[in-house]
């Protein structure tokens, strides 16, 4: 047990507020939060009580993964945009007579999957719109029609709401149509369409959206079969602290019963565009503020350690400077290459839609720590400490802008790369 004079924040940060300072305390310690307590540390609004959690949180992740930041390569693929559920926050979706609606066929799918594996691919995410005239049947034959041409491909697909979705289509219970897509190939699955997982809000985000209780069921029963999932949070909206940690101990009790999530990723509101923030711009706000994002991933390490141990931050969301900066915040994990992405640049977001593997490498070690290629379920592929991966040109122009810019401003660890170099 470490005392107040000798936890892992007491150093470098003074006058905590004695609440804060107790419930660091006793997650030192080893012990549990609850959900009100993490209501305390989202609330926090001093500097003092702010750099406490981040530096607990840090702490936190050190005992589990040391200095070690994972990123998967991977290619995210939206097979189609074309979505007639109405979601009010998302930007993504088109009616089919739209400009801009799109459908892939299984062909041009393996296409972009035989690229991603290409340029070192070892997973591909592959996600889309609830398609009016998509068959059930479509899901499990994507999978078998990947495995056949790529068995070494990981295939992480199809949310939650894909799962109600297909399973309703093809009239049967989400354990066989989950029992099915396994059996055809599908390896893992984002747990996306969480949004927040609270009933008056989630009406408020859209009238047909996949309940939370239906959310949960699913969520449940891929665990159930042997299909681990990611978990996620879109906050920054309509939401608040109290939602936030009601959302994250939710997440912590199916895992105590299922262990079946790799990791918690949180997603912040792009309100761009999006029928939620045009048609309401009195009550919803342009998503979190800088100091809510920081507390977002501290406190989820926290309130998450020992069940949930990754806590991935999206670059795609907040840019590659501000996910460096989430480091040092709990998150251990910046996600994949993606190599394209949609949903967010629809919504707005303006980060582009790939960071290399190369690239990514040098953001881990401009933060200090030692970057590692990971598979979809965090078993360690490569360790970069003596050695950068392959350079690759981006799979789509960036019309000049470059991701890495922010790097010059980090002279001691540009020294440090080219030697690695």
């Amino acid at each position: 047990m470490m005392s107040g004079s000798e936890n892992s924040f007491a150093k470098g940060v003074t006058k905590v507020s004695s609440p804060v300072r107790d419930i660091l305390d006793r997650v030192l310690e080893g012990r549990e939060i609850s959900k009100a307590e993490g209501v305390v540390l989202f609330r926090a609004a001093s500097q003092s009580d702010k750099q406490a959690i981040f530096e607990t949180a840090d702490s936190l992740k050190q005992r589990v993964h040391g200095d070690r930041v994972t990123f998967t390569v991977n290619r995210n693929i939206n097979f189609t945009n074309i979505c007639y559920m109405g979601c009010k926050f998302c930007n993504f979706a088109k009616r089919s007579d739209e400009d801009g609606a799109e459908w892939q066929s299984v062909e041009q799918v393996l296409q972009r999957c035989h690229e991603a594996w290409d340029r070192g691919a070892t997973e591909v995410c592959i996600q889309g719109g609830l398609h009016p005239k998509l068959p059930g049947s479509y899901y499990a034959d994507l999978c078998r029609a990947i495995k056949a041409e790529l068995p070494d491909m990981h295939l992480h697909a199809f949310s939650p709401f894909e799962i109600w979705y297909g399973a309703s289509k093809s009239k049967k219970p989400y354990r066989e149509f989950l029992e099915e897509l396994k059996d055809a190939g599908l390896g893992t699955m984002p747990g996306t369409a969480a949004e927040i997982l609270d009933t008056d809000i989630r009406k408020q985000l859209t009238k047909d959206k996949l309940s939370t209780e239906k959310w949960v069921e699913i969520v449940r029963t891929a665990h159930e079969v042997g299909i681990k999932t990611t978990s996620t949070i879109m906050y920054g909206h309509i939401d608040g602290p109290e939602h936030w940690a009601a959302h994250i101990d939710l997440l912590r009790s199916i895992q105590k019963d299922t262990g079946g999530f790799t990791e918690f990723v949180p997603l912040s509101f792009q309100h761009v565009g999006t029928a939620l923030y045009m048609e309401n711009p009195d009550k919803v706000r342009l998503g979190p503020s800088t100091d809510e994002i920081d507390l977002m991933h501290a406190v989820a390490r926290i309130m998450l350690h020992g069940f949930i141990d990754n806590i991935q931050v999206s670059w795609t969301k907040l840019g590659a400077e501000h996910a460096m900066a989430m480091l040092s915040r709990g998150a251990n994990d910046l996600g994949g290459t993606l190599m394209e992405e949609s949903i967010s640049r629809s919504a707005g977001a303006d980060h582009g839609q790939e960071i290399t593997a190369h690239e990514l490498v040098q953001i881990v070690r401009a933060s200090g720590r030692t970057p590692a290629r990971r598979s979809s379920d965090y078993r360690i592929l490569e360790v970069f400490d003596d050695h950068d991966p392959v350079r690759l040109d981006p799979l789509i122009d960036r019309n000049g802008s470059d991701p890495l810019d922010f790097l010059a401003r980090f002279p001691d660890q540009s020294g440090k790369l080219e030697a690695a170099e």
